[in-house]
């Protein structure tokens, strides 16, 4: 069986198991009421979800709707110390505000994020490559596969791939369908089995996707 046709198959087996998943969640009443870009919401969350849990992004994020506004504008106009405080639940919080200053600075208008370049994203301090990808596909509807921690286990254990964030990413995207939807689903689905099933130490007996893993332990 040829890469394309495992990974479709992966992804529509994965797909069938636990359906859409919707990704980047946003929330799209606020910024239609605000008249703000949802596109920030996805900006502005990629920064804050690094290194912490998304319970802790969506706490900032509601700190920053409460006080602020929900918006690269305001990121770029609100005062450092203030920021500050308003993201302190997503951690590392002194950090976090200069890298989303930085971002905002330079993602100004928003619909830059259509065209920018990712070598001009991974300049600026901070922005690493899976934080780009994730702005780039989510925010820009672009097709830059993202790899985390759980695509990098899953794919050890299913196809033996262990590979830099750069081939790994090569690997999906020379396989895959040239479809945003696709990315975004597969890489959401992925992180979705590896909690549930593909964890650290993996629970291979109960595993829907077991006859499809060349690792799978069946008394795990």
């Amino acid at each position: 069986m040829s890469l394309k046709i495992s990974l479709r198959k992966l992804y529509e087996k994965l797909l069938d198991l636990y359906g859409y998943q919707n990704w980047w969640p946003i929330d799209e009443e606020y910024h239609k009421n605000m008249g703000t870009d949802p596109r920030d919401e996805v900006i502005i969350s990629a920064v804050l979800t690094q290194n912490t849990s998304w319970k802790n992004v969506e706490r900032a994020l509601e700190r920053i709707k409460r006080e602020g506004i929900l918006s690269l504008e305001f990121v770029r106009s609100v005062d450092e110390k203030t920021l500050q405080d308003l993201i302190r639940p997503a951690g590392f919080y002194t950090l976090k505000s200069k890298r989303l200053k930085e971002l905002a600075l330079f993602m100004n208008p928003t619909e830059k994020v259509k065209y920018v370049s990712r070598g001009d994203l991974l300049k600026i301090k901070g922005i690493g490559r899976e934080t780009a990808d994730v702005i780039l596909l989510y925010a820009g509807g672009r097709l830059y596969f993202v790899i985390d921690k759980y695509t990098q286990r899953f794919m050890e254990r299913f196809y033996g791939l262990k590979g830099s964030y750069e081939s790994l990413k090569n690997f999906f995207e020379e396989n895959l369908p040239k479809d945003v939807k696709v990315y975004k689903e597969f890489h959401a689905l992925m992180d979705e089995h590896a909690k549930r099933f593909c964890k650290s130490i993996p629970l291979c007996g109960g595993c829907p996707l077991k006859d499809m893993c060349i690792n799978a332990s069946p008394s795990s």
